[in-house]
């Protein structure tokens, strides 16, 4: 990370002459119209020292506005920042006279960018640029229901993002009890899954060694996690989540571990949405475990399922002809309470009503995971995409497995294992990213007879 602060503090040295060179000692604008001419200068500047003055500037302004100023800087930056329409028809006549000119294409190539992406490029360039682009794409995101046209300036953010977090440029830390405080904070903050509950918590979870954190790093991104994974190292596949997290488990020597559990992976840049490097991480934890403990065999996940009460309080509004017919009226009628948390909850907590419910749930659940679709092939749940995509197999479905208040709120409480069958995952891979074809143990398989085949899927939801 000594580098990475000297190149920084590099570029805050050119930025500060750049600065004296421009004479920016004017009275700033908090517009969006008055950044965006700050912008049209950057794109219009050629002097470094300057250009890196001015993205600073830019950065600085921007972190300034409130919400509705950040909203009409956007709105200007996909008015005034697009693809020059004339330059690129010219280049495609060009194009048109000429198909096979290697030139000709070139010129095509580099007229079709919208103007947004080098802006993008040369404000990258003042120090902490990175992050802060993050930052405003995060903001971005937030924008997009309201204003979906800002949607061109995100596939801009997107498009760069991926070479910029391109995985040859990630690097792979695994986090204990020395790694630096300012980590270990933002490891306790960015928890997305199973919330850490102060150092004693996060001690049980990195310093035992039946445990393990792994994160992703880029080097922009001083001391800030891009991603990590949880770990826990026992002899058999689990089937509950309490066991894991409890404070008077009994620990596992690791050298008798068989069995690599996956059970909290959490994304920490809301700005990097989108940007898939998750794969490479479970791909390269896995590959760092085998290699310091041979003894695991096993690798598997133990998952939440965030959408499925959701689909299914969606199902049940659908009617009789859906497929929740299965399930007990009483519980049909708790889904559609106005008070629907209690009444669920006053379900489930009834030891002869949640019994009742524990098969139809699991068979309903399989189905969500394997037979529900978003985007043609794509299954609806997010973390199904996830692990399905990395060329995981669905392995079993848990009843009860996670009863807090948030597991309970997605799915009941149910979770499920993904297993990471080392043979098999480039098969599986492949043959979902061709088809949307689930891989499924013949235990899921035996849930899905229990629930007939739809004709006419669940509709998605808004996103």
């Amino acid at each position: 990370m000594n580098s990475t602060s000297f190149f920084n503090d590099l570029l805050s040295s050119i930025a500060e002459q750049g600065r004296q060179l421009l004479d920016l000692r004017r009275e700033r604008s908090p517009s969006g119209r008055g950044l965006g001419d700050l912008c049209e200068a950057l794109l219009s500047g050629r002097g470094e020292a300057s250009g890196v003055a001015l993205a600073r500037d830019i950065l600085t302004s921007y972190a300034a506005l409130d919400a509705t100023e950040r909203k009409s800087f956007f709105l200007e930056l996909h008015a005034r920042f697009g693809a020059d329409g004339e330059r690129m028809s010219a280049a495609a006549r060009e194009v048109l006279e000429a198909p096979g000119d290697p030139a000709r294409l070139r010129v095509l190539h580099a007229a079709s960018e919208p103007r947004r992406q080098e802006l993008i490029r040369r404000l990258n360039l003042a120090p902490g640029g990175t992050t802060a682009l993050v930052k405003m794409r995060k903001d971005l995101l937030g924008l997009l229901r309201e204003a979906p046209e800002l949607k061109d300036i995100d596939v801009d953010f997107e498009h760069l993002f991926s070479s910029w977090f391109n995985r040859g440029f990630l690097v792979m830390q695994r986090i204990d009890w020395s790694t630096p405080a300012a980590v270990l904070e933002r490891i306790i903050r960015y928890e997305a899954v199973h919330e850490i509950h102060g150092w004693e918590d996060l001690r049980r979870r990195i310093a035992l060694p039946d445990r393990r954190l792994y994160a992703f790093f880029h080097p922009a991104l001083v001391d800030d996690p891009l991603i990590f994974v949880e770990v826990a190292l026992l002899r058999a596949i689990p089937d509950a989540i309490p066991p894991i997290l409890a404070e008077d488990r009994d620990e596992v020597p690791a050298g008798e571990a068989t069995t690599a559990v996956f059970y909290s992976i959490s994304n920490c840049q809301e700005g990097l949405r989108g940007i898939s490097f998750g794969n490479f991480l479970i791909k390269q934890v896995v590959e760092e475990l085998r290699r310091d403990l041979p003894g695991l065999k096993t690798f598997v996940t133990l998952s939440p399922v965030p959408g499925f009460r959701a689909w299914l309080t969606r199902s049940a509004e659908a009617g009789e002809g859906s497929v929740v017919k299965s399930l007990p009226a009483e519980f049909r009628a708790s889904l559609a309470a106005s008070d629907t948390t209690d009444a669920v909850n006053a379900v489930l907590d009834d030891a002869e009503q949640a019994e009742a419910l524990r098969e139809p749930l699991r068979a309903l659940c399989a189905h969500y995971l394997v037979r529900e679709k978003s985007r043609g092939t794509r299954p609806l749940d997010p973390v199904a995409r996830f692990h399905l995509g990395n060329g995981a197999r669905l392995e079993r479905v848990h009843w009860n497995a996670d009863p807090s208040a948030n597991g309970r709120r997605q799915s009941f409480g149910l979770m499920v294992n993904y297993l990471y069958d080392l043979g098999e995952i480039e098969k599986n891979h492949e043959a979902f990213a061709a088809t949307g074809l689930v891989a499924a143990s013949s235990s899921v398989s035996r849930l899905l007879k229990a629930v007939p085949e739809q004709k006419k899927q669940t509709p998605d939801p808004v996103e």
